[in-house]
């Protein structure tokens, strides 16, 4: 059997996954935890590089860029992947390494591409970007990738219920159509979900580490957990209302760490749709993100997927996560450094 050797990768929050697949199958994996990767982040590469030839790999992509050759990735697309301010370099939770791991990646010779993030798609309605940078980042979206390709013809919301955040993805006929994301969304584990506009003028001014915290993990455990199952089912009913679906997929770390939060969840969502958990690849155990991501970097290169990537519209993504932004953002922004 024939078909392109890709992989894909996941720079989740709590490691980050690399996963092989070849005509299909999957021939590898590994999993790469944070403190690693703070003390060499070039291991990824070094790993991958021990395994070539690839035809393509699905490079870890934070807050996204629309289909980018890592060898093409200017300083200032980098910056944008990041979302970290000059005067926060190399001191933030969540992304402390990123940028030396994937400028590794951009000076390795390796067929590495750099994938969009929800915002980037042009299957989302312009109305719901406004004012918004988080809609699912790429990894989220190899999460609805993922379940996309199970169930190509269906209307879906995808929860991925991660260790720091939480996500929540709209798919009607394997197109996302809606998103809440990140700081965007409800409430995650250790992140506090969406920002009350005062509250962060209040706070001000905010650092990246201030998105990772006030979650409900790190309130009393009851409490906690009725404040995320609540944020939870309001951020999915809501979508619901603009996006109609009948199936709620859960994915996510915080299934497999708090599994009686998993079923109070499971539960309260049984109000909206019918609930089931997100499937994984045959023989695969790194997270969900990761085998998305070489899903799509199969289809990508001319494999089976490539029904997935016009479905998804993947090679329409366009704009950076900031174009949405009113008022603010413009090009020249000082809170991204000059571009040389």
């Amino acid at each position: 059997m024939s078909g392109p050797r890709v992989v894909g990768a996941d720079p989740g929050t709590s490691s980050l996954d690399l996963l092989i697949l070849e005509a299909g199958a999957v021939v590898e994996q590994v999993r790469f935890l944070p403190e690693q990767l703070q003390t060499d982040p070039t291991l990824p590469v070094r790993w991958l590089e021990q395994r070539a030839p690839f035809d393509l790999i699905a490079g870890p992509s934070g807050y996204g860029l629309p289909m980018v050759r890592a060898a093409d990735v200017s300083d200032e697309q980098l910056h944008l992947m990041s979302l970290v301010r000059p005067d926060e370099s190399g001191r933030v939770q969540g992304v402390a390494g990123f940028t030396a791991m994937v400028r590794a990646f951009r000076e390795s010779l390796l067929p590495v591409v750099f994938l969009p993030g929800v915002i980037h798609l042009p299957t989302v309605p312009v109305q719901r970007k406004f004012n918004r940078i988080d809609l699912g980042t790429p990894d989220k979206l190899c999460v609805a990738a993922l379940a996309i390709a199970a169930r190509p013809q269906g209307a879906f919301c995808v929860v991925e219920l991660g260790s720091a955040f939480t996500a929540c993805m709209v798919a009607q006929q394997g197109r996302i159509v809606a998103g809440r994301g990140g700081t965007c969304g409800a409430v995650g584990w250790s992140s506090g979900g969406a920002w009350d506009g005062e509250a962060a003028y209040w706070r001000a001014p905010l650092s990246k580490d201030d998105l990772f915290h006030g979650g409900a993990g790190e309130v009393d455990a009851n409490t906690g957990r009725i404040w995320l199952r609540e944020s939870l089912l309001e951020t999915v009913a809501g979508l619901q209302a603009i996006a109609p679906f009948d199936e709620i997929v859960l994915s996510g770390r915080l299934l497999e760490r708090e599994p009686g939060l998993a079923a109070e969840v499971a539960t309260d969502l049984l109000r909206l749709a019918k609930v089931t958990r997100l499937e994984s690849l045959p023989d695969a155990w790194v997270k969900h993100a990761a085998q998305g991501a070489a899903l799509l970097a199969d289809g990508l290169a001319g494999g089976g997927y490539g029904s997935l990537i016009e479905t998804l519209a993947l090679r329409q993504a366009s704009g950076t996560a900031l174009d949405w932004l009113r008022g603010g953002y413009c090009e020249g922004d000082s809170r991204l450094p000059p571009t040389p």
